[in-house]
C-alpha cells in the first residue's frame, strides 16, 4: 500500500470546522503558492509588471504638467528640481514642438493619457492571460490528484462539494492573479511615485498628508483577523450548495416520484440560508472598513488644503505646486480603497486557496510501489490467497480468509446475498481497495508488484450500474482508445447492441444524454460490455452486467462471448445465476466468506445456498 503524503494529510483529513477554525491573520500561507504558477510565465508577468508601472506614472505626470501650466498662466516661478523641469520644457522642448506654450503644455498632458491608455492595456493583457493560464494548470493540477485517487477516498465525499473547488475557488484564485496582482503594482507605483513627487515640491505637506494615512495599518489588521474566517465558511458553505444541487439534479426523477419537490426546496434552501448569513456576516465587516477609510482620508485631505493654502500665501509654494499636490492626493485616494478591496480579495483567495490545494496536494495511498514491474503479456491466471478486507472507517470484516484460483480461459461466477462481499472481490482485484491481508496475484505475481496502469490495461470491467458519459455512441464505446467504425461495430454486436444502434437515425453518432439517460437501462448496459470488449482484455470484469437485459438478450450475448473469448479469463458477479451457469467454477457467498463451490450441476446436487437460490429464481420453490 502507498504511504500518504505527510503534505496532502496537513489539510485533506481536515473538517471544514477545523479548516475554518484555524489560526486567523491577514494572510493564509497557502495564497502565496499560487506565486510559482504564476513564475512559469516570467516574461509575460515582467511585461505586466513593467507596463503597469509605466501606466501609473503616466496616470500621475498629467497633474504636474497642470500645474506648470497654471504657474504659467498666473506668471508663477517655479522654484527647485520642478522648477529645472518647467525651464527645460518652456525654452528647450516646447519650441521644437510648437511656438504656443498653451499648445505644447496642452499636447504633453494629451501624450500623458495616451501612454496611460496604452500601457493600462498592456498590462490588463498579460495580467488576465497570466490569470487564465495559472487558472488553467491550477485545475489540471487538481483534477489529476482528484482522477489518481483511489475509490475510498470519494466514498465520504460529495461530488457537489469537488465541483465547487475545482471551478468556482479556482476562479477565485484567477481573479487573485490578474486583479489582485494588478492592484498591488497600483498601489506600491502609485504610492511610490506620488510620494516622490510630493517630496520634492513640499516634504511638508507629504508629511500632512502621509502621516494620517498611517492610520490605516491597524485598521487593515483588525478588519482582515475578523473575516478571513467568515470567508473560509462561505467558500465551504458555496460547496454545500453545489453540492445539494447537484443531488437534485442527478436524482429528478426519483423526487418527483415521491413528490419531493418543496422537500428539497426546503434543503436547498436551508444550505443557501446558511451561505447567505455568512455572506451577510463577511459583508458587514468588509462595509464596517470602507467607513474607517473615508473617514481617514477626510482627515488628510482637510489638513492638506489647509496647510496647502497657509503655505502657498507664505509663498513656500506656488499656486501651480498647490494644485498639483491636490491632483495627485486624490489619486491616491484610489490606491487607498484599492488597498481596502485587494485585502477583501485575498482575504477570498486564501480561502479558496486552501481548498483548491488541498486537491492539489492528493497523493493516493493506492500507487505504483518505486520498484513495481509492468505486467508482461497478458493475464493467464488470477488468485486470491487467504485475503481478508474490512472497508475504511468501518469495524466489519467484508472479505474473510478469500481464496481461489483462475487460469486463462476460465470462467468464474460469483454469487451470493447482498453484502456478502462479491463486488469486494472485484475492487480488490482491479486495485481500488487492497486488502488487509493476503494476497491478491496476477500470473503469479503480488499486483502491489505490478504497476497499475498495466494490469489495468489487460482488463475490461463492466459495472452493475453501467456509466455512460455525456456524448456520442462511438466516444462511448471508443473511450480512450483509437478505434474504426468496423472495430467499434464488431465489439457492439459481440454486446447485442448493434441491432439497436442501427436503429437510431444518426447510428453511432447518436448523442446518449447525461450519464446516457438517452437510452435504456439494458442498452447502457450493452454499450458498457461493448467498451470492454473493444479492449480486447485478456480478463473480463463482470459486475451484475446482464441485470438490466431480459433473458433471451442475455442469452445471446453470452452466446457471443463464449464464441469470441478464446483465451479470455472471465470473472462474473450476479444475482441471477443464469448468467453464471455456464462457469468452469462457480463459488456461493455467505457473510464474506466462501461456503461452497464448483459446477452448477455439482452445486445443485449440494442442495446448499446455490441450489436454494436457483429454486426460487427458477419458480421450482
Amino acid at each position: 500500500m502507498g504511504a500518504g503524503n505527510p503534505r496532502s494529510a496537513q489539510y485533506d483529513h481536515l473538517s471544514p470546522d477545523q479548516l475554518n477554525q484555524s489560526k486567523s491573520g491577514i494572510l493564509g500561507r497557502q495564497i502565496w503558492r499560487v506565486v510559482p504558477y504564476g513564475l512559469r510565465y516570467k516574461k509575460r508577468a515582467l511585461t505586466g509588471i513593467a507596463a503597469n508601472g509605466m501606466a501609473r506614472f503616466s496616470d500621475l505626470l498629467p497633474f504636474v504638467f497642470i500645474g506648470f501650466a497654471v504657474d504659467f498662466y498666473g506668471g508663477n516661478e517655479t522654484d527647485g528640481t520642478f522648477g529645472g523641469m518647467r525651464d527645460f520644457l518652456d525654452n528647450t522642448l516646447f519650441p521644437l514642438l510648437t511656438d504656443n506654450l498653451t499648445i505644447g503644455y496642452g499636447l504633453l498632458i494629451f501624450a500623458g493619457f495616451a501612454s496611460l491608455a496604452i500601457f493600462q492595456g498592456i498590462s490588463e493583457y498579460c495580467w488576465q492571460t497570466l490569470g487564465y493560464k495559472v487558472q488553467h494548470d491550477l485545475r489540471l493540477d487538481a483534477t489529476r490528484s482528484l482522477i489518481a485517487m483511489e475509490a475510498s477516498y470519494y466514498d465520504s465525499r460529495q461530488t457537489g462539494q469537488l465541483m465547487s473547488v475545482l471551478t468556482a475557488d479556482v476562479n477565485q484564485l484567477e481573479d487573485v492573479i490578474s486583479d489582485s496582482s494588478t492592484s498591488i503594482i497600483r498601489i506600491v507605483v502609485t504610492l511610490g511615485t506620488a510620494f516622490l513627487f510630493l517630496i520634492l515640491m513640499s516634504w511638508k505637506l507629504a508629511v500632512v498628508l502621509f502621516a494620517p494615512l498611517l492610520l490605516i495599518i491597524p485598521l487593515v489588521y483588525v478588519f482582515s483577523t475578523r473575516v478571513q474566517r467568515k470567508y473560509r465558511q462561505q467558500r465551504e458553505s458555496t460547496g454545500d450548495v453545489t453540492a445539494v444541487l447537484e443531488n437534485v439534479i442527478s436524482g429528478i426523477s426519483v423526487v418527483q416520484a415521491y413528490n419531493a419537490q418543496e422537500w428539497e426546496v426546503n434543503r436547498v434552501e436551508r444550505e443557501s440560508s446558511t451561505y447567505k448569513d455568512q455572506s451577510i456576516a463577511a459583508s458587514k465587516d468588509r462595509n464596517q472598513y470602507l467607513p474607517g477609510m473615508y473617514v481617514i482620508a477626510g482627515i488628510a485631505f482637510g489638513l492638506l488644503v489647509s496647510v496647502g493654502g497657509y503655505l502657498t500665501k507664505s509663498g513656500e509654494i506656488t499656486t501651480g505646486q498647490l494644485v498639483t499636490f491636490l491632483l495627485i492626493s486624490t489619486r491616491m485616494t484610489m490606491p487607498m480603497f484599492i488597498f481596502g478591496m485587494l485585502v477583501n480579495q485575498l482575504q477570498k483567495g486564501e480561502a479558496s486557496a486552501r481548498r483548491v490545494f488541498s486537491l492539489v496536494d492528493l497523493v493516493p495511498q493506492i500507487q505504483d510501489k518505486a520498484d513495481a514491474v509492468d505486467l508482461e503479456g497478458s493475464i493467464k491466471s488470477v488468485e486470491f490467497k487467504d485475503v481478508h478486507f474490512t472497508y475504511p472507517n468501518t469495524t466489519t470484516k467484508v472479505l474473510q480468509g478469500i481464496s481461489f484460483k483462475v487460469k486463462s480461459g476460465d470462467f468464474l461466477g460469483v454469487m451470493g446475498h447482498t453484502g456478502a462481499g462479491k463486488t469486494t472481490i472485484l475492487k480488490l482485484l482491479m486495485r481500488y481497495y487492497e486488502p488487509q491481508q493476503g494476497q491478491v496475484l496476477i500470473n503469479g505475481q503480488d499486483v502491489q508488484n505490478l504497476t497499475l496502469d498495466s494490469v489495468r490495461d489487460k482488463m475490461g470491467f463492466v459495472s452493475q450500474e453501467p456509466f455512460l458519459f455525456f456524448g456520442t455512441l462511438r466516444e462511448n464505446v471508443t473511450y480512450n482508445r483509437e478505434s474504426t467504425n468496423e472495430e467499434v461495430m464488431a465489439a457492439l454486436e459481440f454486446a447485442g447492441a448493434a441491432e439497436f444502434v442501427n436503429d437510431f437515425e444518426f447510428g453511432l453518432d447518436t448523442k446518449v444524454g447525461d450519464r446516457g439517460t438517452m437510452l435504456s437501462g439494458g442498452q447502457r448496459a450493452r454499450v458498457s460490455l461493448a467498451r470492454a470488449l473493444l479492449k480486447k482484455p485478456s480478463l473480463l470484469v463482470l459486475d451484475e452486467a446482464s441485470s438490466a437485459l431480459d433473458a433471451e438478450t442475455e442469452r445471446r450475448i453470452q452466446e457471443n462471448l463464449l464464441a469470441s473469448g478464446d483465451g479470455r479469463t472471465t470473472i462474473a458477479v450476479a444475482h441471477r445465476l443464469s448468467t453464471i451457469r455456464n462457469a468452469e467454477e462457480i463459488i456461493s457467498m455467505v457473510d464474506g466468506s466462501i461456503v461452497e463451490r464448483g459446477k452448477h450441476e455439482q452445486l445443485l446436487e449440494n442442495n446448499s445456498v446455490y441450489a436454494s437460490q436457483w429454486q426460487i429464481q427458477t419458480g421450482e420453490r
